[in-house]
């Protein structure tokens, strides 16, 4: 057994590829499937993963083209998708044998491997094994301790964007009929400030531009994402675009594969060929320096068209359909090239040359990930981004648009379905009027406001629905002993995870059939719907039999729970929403707007389409237009000696959960507590590639945080900024180092300092 404190001693580290996907990735799916499981059991999963009549990939929130491959997915949707496939079992035996404190010793990926969940579980106070439980008792024992808190407020349901929106809408159904807004999620972490900016600036939260649009686009910037690693699939829309003549800007502060040449493994020249270049610029930023670089961009428009009046802005469209034009104007003349070039670590000709390709281009899109999001000035990046699309008319119409690229396969729906502790008054008024009850109207916790409730003695119990929130959060020791102090921990998994040994006096572990298994009710076989990161919403059926016989769907689990606990008041049918998911989807389309008729139109081939207001040229602004921001110039302060960290996923990742200690893109093998580091950042720091070093952040509140035993590799990252995996460096980010309006965590703006231990580690 491996402790997760073990310091790598067989890293190697080759150079970084320069080409993404290709044969080796199809190899490497298929290794790790039939490591999973069998041939036969990889077959039927992978032909049947992104199909019209088959299951949605869990894996990430990229869109199906309308006209689908047979094998319709990319490396790491095949691992994850086989990673639940799975025919490892954890068993009662399992946990007879292996105390909590025990399995809490174990890493991630050895937790992640013991394979499906297949009964409840609990652990009761004071136990220091999990030991089986019924449904019936478990469920009870929830219900029993929810009426017994003095206020629903104490409670809190968290959920992943692993739920689809037929559990997502009755859990918040659920939570809000029994008296709480109390509805965390990971969008909290992640893509809380997108739905900030875009919410202030255009009246919708969500991205507004289809697969057609990216073909379609003259020019598209890919913003603080790593396609290749995170969500693959869109490098197949890319090289389409590509193939239609767009031209590609990459902003990040680490070179990445997928970006610089892409081997689509599904055409001949991704096999034989060198496949395609992606990027034709790539701006290695500093990290946070986004908000600069746009504000700079937006600077050069406005003078472009002072030069030649007339012909570079769309006033027709600036005075139709924005507000406040002018004081933006006047503001972004501010901003001087020094500052700009310092906040950036670009020169002057590398954004020149950038700008050039805005003038010559009439459609653009501008893609982001959590690359922006996560940084304190998160939302005023995302809204200086909608002002230089607004400034040339580049919002609803075709080729152009904001796209948000989320990475969870159903965070859009969830927050859709009402998964939000902040829902309009529109929506909970709804709700009540379909089934007979006053929604509190008091906002809840997000997901920071619950790890300081839990820390204070706020809130008493948790109830997980997916996901692994001990894991996905930030300052590590904070929410350790933040959830450890609840009165009941519950969570609802496929899968062993950390925040299964991470719990409360009592705990309970619930199983759940995952998304390619087959869901039979009392009215037969059943369906499930998700959205993805372009509105659009698609069926979903698993083929799978069972991990077990004693599992339960989420819908099943959700609807049992609220029927123990609220009884017949409000009078809410659950018995009738776990036999039918037609029943809730039938309720879904009176309450949540785009979806009447629900089922009939979900259940054509394709699904629907929710459509963007902002594509009618509606925006639900208080002006009744889009609207134009002031954002002031900000940059991260660095003292001398320090670092900019930033965390990410290795290649051999899937949310908090590696499938292997490799990062093949990057070079980076058989470990993953490494930092990544300029070269010439080391020598000025006398530090030397391979030294042994515990990264410990800095924050104005005086806690030490400190994450021990990294081995640090010399990398072409940006001068200034550091790289290193989460959720090992999740223990470096303070739990109030927060984005401005989001409350999002600051995970990729961490200033740090690299301590060295006095000892090097060997290695290839």
């Amino acid at each position: 057994m491996t402790s997760i404190d073990d310091p790598a001693d067989d890293l190697s580290v080759t150079p970084p590829k320069t080409w993404a996907a290709g044969v080796p990735g199809v190899v490497h799916a298929l290794e790790y499937s039939l490591a999973q499981t069998s041939a036969k059991r990889t077959a039927l999963t992978l032909l049947n993963v992104n199909q019209t009549e088959g299951f949605d990939c869990p894996g990430c929130a990229w869109p199906e083209p309308k006209h689908r491959h047979k094998n319709e997915y990319c490396e790491n949707g095949a691992k994850h998708v086989s990673d639940e496939a799975t025919t490892r079992r954890v068993t009662r035996e399992f946990f007879a044998t292996h105390p909590v404190d025990e399995l809490d010793g174990m890493s991630d990926y050895w937790l992640n491997q013991q394979g499906r969940l297949t009964e409840p579980m609990v652990k009761r106070p004071g136990a220091t094994h999990y030991e089986p439980t019924g449904w019936d008792d478990a469920l009870d024992l929830i219900a029993t301790t929810l009426r017994g808190l003095d206020s629903p407020n104490e409670a809190l349901f968290y959920t992943s964007g692993r739920l689809n929106n037929e559990a997502a809408f009755l859990l918040q159904l659920f939570a809000r009929a029994y008296g709480t807004n109390n509805l965390p999620d990971c969008s909290n972490m992640c893509h809380e400030s997108s739905g900030s900016a875009l919410n202030q600036t255009l009246g919708v939260g969500k991205g507004s531009v289809s697969l057609d649009d990216i073909y379609a686009a003259d020019l598209i910037f890919v913003v603080g994402q790593n396609p290749g690693t995170n969500h693959p699939r869109m490098l197949s829309a890319l090289e389409e675009a590509k193939r239609n003549g767009a031209k590609i800007v990459a902003v990040n502060p680490l070179p990445e594969a997928g970006l610089i040449r892409f081997k689509n493994p599904q055409v001949p020249r991704g096999v034989i060929g060198r496949g395609t270049a992606i990027a034709d610029h790539f701006l290695q930023i500093r990290p946070g320096g986004d908000l600069a670089l746009f504000q700079t961009l937006n600077r050069l428009l406005l003078e472009a068209e002072d030069a030649a009046p007339g012909t570079v802005l769309d006033h027709d469209f600036i005075r139709e359909q924005t507000n406040g034009f002018d004081a933006f104007a006047a503001h972004t003349r501010q901003l001087g090239w020094d500052a700009a070039l310092e906040a950036t670590g670009l020169t002057r000709a590398a954004i020149e040359q950038v700008h050039e390709q805005v003038l010559a281009s009439k459609k653009i899109i501008v893609c982001w990930a959590m690359g922006l999001t996560q940084h304190k000035h998160g939302v005023p990046t995302i809204r200086e981004i909608v002002d230089f699309l607004l400034l040339r008319g580049n919002l609803g119409r075709p080729g152009a648009g904001v796209c948000p690229v989320r990475g969870h396969s159903n965070v859009q729906g969830d927050r859709t379905m009402g998964i939000w502790e902040r829902m309009p008054q529109t929506f909970l008024d709804a709700l009540g009027t379909e089934f007979g009850f006053t929604p509190p109207a008091a906002h809840g916790l997000d997901s920071v406001a619950a790890i300081r409730a839990m820390r204070d003695g706020q809130a008493k119990v948790f109830v997980g629905v997916a996901g692994n929130f001990a894991r996905a959060t930030p300052d590590s020791a904070v929410t350790e002993a933040a959830l450890r102090q609840c009165a009941l921990t519950v969570q609802i998994s496929t899968k062993l995870n950390r925040s299964h040994t991470v719990c409360g006096e009592t705990a309970l572990i619930l199983p759940t059939l995952g998304r390619s298994d087959r869901d039979i009710q009392a009215s037969g076989e059943q369906f499930v719907t998700v959205e993805d990161s372009m509105s659009e919403v698609h069926a979903s059926r698993g083929r799978l039999d069972p991990a077990s016989p004693h599992l339960l769907s989420e819908v099943a689990i959700i609807s049992r729970l609220a029927q123990r606990t609220l009884g017949t008041t409000p009078a809410i049918p659950w018995a009738e929403f776990e036999a039918d998911y037609n029943a809730v989807r039938d309720r879904i389309s009176r309450v949540v707007p785009g979806f009447e008729n629900f089922t009939e139109r979900v259940d054509r081939p394709g699904g629907l389409r929710l459509i963007n207001p902002v594509n009618l040229g509606i925006y639900r602004t208080a002006s009744g237009k889009a609207e134009f921001t002031c954002n002031d110039f900000a940059m991260l302060a660095v003292p001398p000696g320090h670092l900019l960290l930033q965390s990410l996923r290795s290649h051999d990742q899937w949310n908090t959960i590696p499938y292997a200690n490799n990062d093949r893109y990057r070079g980076i093998h058989n470990a993953r507590r490494v930092v990544m580091v300029n070269p010439d950042d080391l020598a000025e720091l006398e530090l030397a590639d391979r030294d042994v070093v515990d990264v410990v952040s800095v924050w104005h509140d005086g806690v030490e945080r400190r994450a021990e035993n990294f081995v640090v590799v010399a990398y072409p990252a940006s001068r200034g900024s550091a790289a290193a995996y989460y959720p090992e460096t999740n223990v470096l980010v303070p739990l109030d180092s927060v984005a401005d309006i989001s409350n999002t965590p600051t995970s990729k703006g961490i200033v740090v300092r690299l301590e060295p231990r006095h000892s090097t580690v060997q290695g290839s």
